[in-house]
Parts: structure tokens; sequence; C-alpha cells
């Protein structure tokens, strides 16, 4: 149990992670250490988390469905993937225990960090790739496998997550960027939503903070949106790359 300053200061964490998704994305990189700030354990922080940021994968979902039209097929293909991976995510990281995950820590914000620094390159190669589409036949197949294991990370932890979708998607199918985007936005919140329902179960989620950070999380989104074209997503990542940095280097000193 976290005290009431605790819970003010892990809701307005998540104002800004829900702003910083809308704008830049990586708001778990600001959430889930805030979280470990106020006492919790690692891996009840990682739940609460991904609890927490249901709202804002629903919001984002929905922001972008009209951009799912026609993609009936790859979502009957993907998300069962998604689903199970997410589960098998949620599944090892409450069979991993708090020394071995505190462990893994650092070197899983890392990653998160270094996919947020590559995103931009990630989306001009892939701006390139869907600007010369041919209109031959997607391969959807391939990009089977990749999700699946994508969706264990994101089930196991999730920062990043997004990224590393866009990329296979982007390898695998053949198709515009914006669609692609709309598909991995889908993806992404059916790995956070099935780790979540997972999540519900294991006795692990602080359910103070993870309502006091969902309705922050929203918040944020909401003002992140109306944000946008305002604040420069380029500076905004940089921003939160220089935090995951520091958050990184302090949990390898520890």
């Amino acid at each position: 149990m976290i005290g009431g300053l605790d819970l003010i200061i892990v809701g307005l964490a998540a104002v800004v992670g829900g702003g910083v998704n809308a704008l830049a994305g990586g708001g778990t990189l600001i959430t889930f250490p805030m979280l470990i700030a106020v006492g919790l354990p690692p891996i009840a922080a990682n739940v609460t988390n991904t609890v927490a940021l249901c709202p804002g994968y629903l919001g984002a979902t929905f922001a972008q469905k009209k951009d799912l039209r026609g993609q009936a097929s790859r979502l009957w293909l993907l998300i069962p993937a998604s689903v199970l991976g997410g589960i098998l995510g949620g599944f090892l990281l409450l069979h991993t225990g708090n020394h071995v995950f505190r462990l893994l820590v650092p070197y899983l914000i890392l990653f998160a960090v270094l996919l947020l620094a590559a995103q931009d390159r990630i989306r001009a190669w892939l701006v390139r790739r869907t600007g010369q589409s041919s209109g031959s036949l997607s391969h959807e197949r391939w990009a089977l496998l990749p999700v699946t294991a994508a969706a264990v990370y994101g089930g196991y932890f999730g920062a990043g997550l997004s990224v590393i979708v866009l990329a296979v998607l982007g390898i695998a199918v053949d198709d515009s960027l914006t669609r692609l985007n709309a598909l991995k936005q889908f993806i992404a919140f059916s790995v956070n939503i099935s780790a979540a329902v997972f999540f519900l179960f294991s006795g692990q989620v602080v359910w103070s903070a993870a309502l006091v950070m969902a309705a922050g999380a929203f918040v944020g989104g909401v003002l992140g949106g109306r944000l946008a074209g305002r604040v420069s997503p380029l500076m905004l990542r940089r921003i939160v790359v220089g935090i995951g940095s520091v958050v990184a280097c302090v949990y390898f000193v520890k």
C-alpha cells in the first residue's frame, strides 16, 4: 500500500507518461521508474503499470480504427498470436521473481531507450519502403513469429513494444505507413490488455496506484492530443531517451 503523497506523485507521472505516449512514445520509461521510486517491488510496479496504461492504449486504438478497414485478414492472423504472446510474457514475469527481475530492469530499460532513440530512423526507412509499394501480395505470415516474440516481450515489460512491432510489420507487410501504424496500435493494445487481464488474478496489482494512474494517463493522452503540432515530438523523445538513460545508469550502479 502506498500513501497519499505517493499516489499524487504516480498520478502526475501518469499524466506526463500519457502525454508523452500521445506525442512521441516512451511513457513507460517515466511511469515504471516512478512506481519503483515510491517503494513498489519491481514486479508489482511492472504489473501495476501495465494495468494502469490500458485506457491509453484503448483510446489510441479507437482513434486509428478507420485505418484498420480492409485489414481483417491481418487482424485474424496476428491478434491471436499477440494475445497468446502477451499472456506468455505475463506468465514469465510472474514466475521470474523480484530479485531476478530487478537485475534485468536496467537492461530492459536500456533496450527500450535504444529502440526509442532509433524510432525516427526506423520510421524513415519504413516511409521509404512503403512509399515504393508495388501493390504486390503482402507476406503477413512472415510477421507471425516475430510479432509473437515481440508480444512476449510486451507482456513481460512493454516499453518499446510499438517500435518493434512497427518495424516487423514494415518488413513483412506491403501497405502504407498510416495503415501499418494502425495495425501496430491494435497489436500493442491486444498485447497490453491480454497481459493486464492475466495480471488481474496475480495479486500483484496495487489498485490504488493503478486507478489513479489510469485516470492520469487518460488526462495526459487527451492533453497530448491537443498539444500535437505545438510540441516537437523529436525534442520530447530526446528528453525521454535522456531520462531513460539516466534511470538505466542508476539501476546499473545499484
